[in-house]
């Protein structure tokens, strides 16, 4: 029974050492071991590999905007009848001066026109006489006011003024053009009015005397000259009235009476 006693007490010694030497191999060489084994499965797990990408190339967007020409384009009207903004013709500038002449012509893009018998078409032909932009009636043409020259001025004055060829007038070369226009705009002042003003007889014989014509025309130098020396004596109160009714003295700012 020692015997067997004492071979217990060996083996439970041995285990103890056995478990004392684990636990030391773990805490020491076997936990770094397991620790290092870890890592390339971590790095594994976080690593995305290599990365793609990708370029997202936006769509062109479709213009969708409607071009300026296309206002004064009436839908669905007859070609022949066309403003010539919303035409191109194929013009030839040896035609004979005053004659008339048939130009081929293609609406504009976003423009609709029909024929005689209300069919779609795109090409068509127009007559026309062979002239020049520059060269039209003053009926078919607008031009620019100058509020800057005298109208009452001898000789009379002119200013150059930009022209535009009207819609639905047809003709050859720029459509914008400038000319040479006699001054022809008015301030707002009356030819009646100021001939009231400068009367010799009835009751405004003192108005006239006193220069109301001249001040009332913006001229009021001459105004006071003929304030201070009492129409002249009457004299240059008669000759006023000579000029203002033939027109030859008008406001001072060059305008036309109305």
């Amino acid at each position: 029974m020692v015997a067997v006693a004492v071979s217990l007490l060996g083996v439970r010694r041995l285990c103890r050492v056995l478990l004392f030497l684990s636990q030391f191999y773990i805490l020491s060489g076997g936990g770094s071991l397991n620790l290092d084994l870890s890592q390339p499965l971590a790095q594994s797990i976080k690593d995305p590999g290599p990365t793609r990408t990708f370029t997202v190339v936006p769509r062109a967007a479709e213009s969708t905007d409607i071009p300026p020409y296309v206002m004064k384009c009436p839908s669905n009207g007859l070609c022949s009848r066309l403003p010539a903004d919303c035409v191109e013709c194929k013009t030839n500038f040896s035609c004979v001066y005053g004659k008339p002449v048939t130009f081929d012509c293609t609406v504009k893009p976003s423009v609709t026109c029909v024929d005689q018998d209300f069919k779609s078409q795109k090409n068509f032909v127009i007559n026309m006489t062979c002239r020049f932009c520059w060269q039209l009636p003053e009926t078919d043409y607008e031009c620019s006011n100058s509020t800057s020259c005298m109208t009452v001025s001898c000789p009379r004055q002119r200013y150059t003024a930009n022209c535009t060829v009207r819609d639905h007038i047809h003709c050859l070369g720029n459509r914008t053009f400038p000319k040479m226009l006699y001054c022809n705009w008015t301030g707002g002042y009356k030819w009646s009015t100021a001939l009231a003003l400068s009367p010799v007889c009835c009751c405004s014989i003192t108005l006239g005397g006193f220069g109301a014509d001249r001040f009332y025309l913006g001229q009021w130098r001459e105004g006071l000259g003929k304030l201070f020396s009492f129409g002249g004596l009457g004299i240059w109160t008669l000759i006023d009235v000579l000029l203002i009714g033939v027109g030859y003295v008008g406001p001072a700012d060059g305008s036309l009476y109305i």
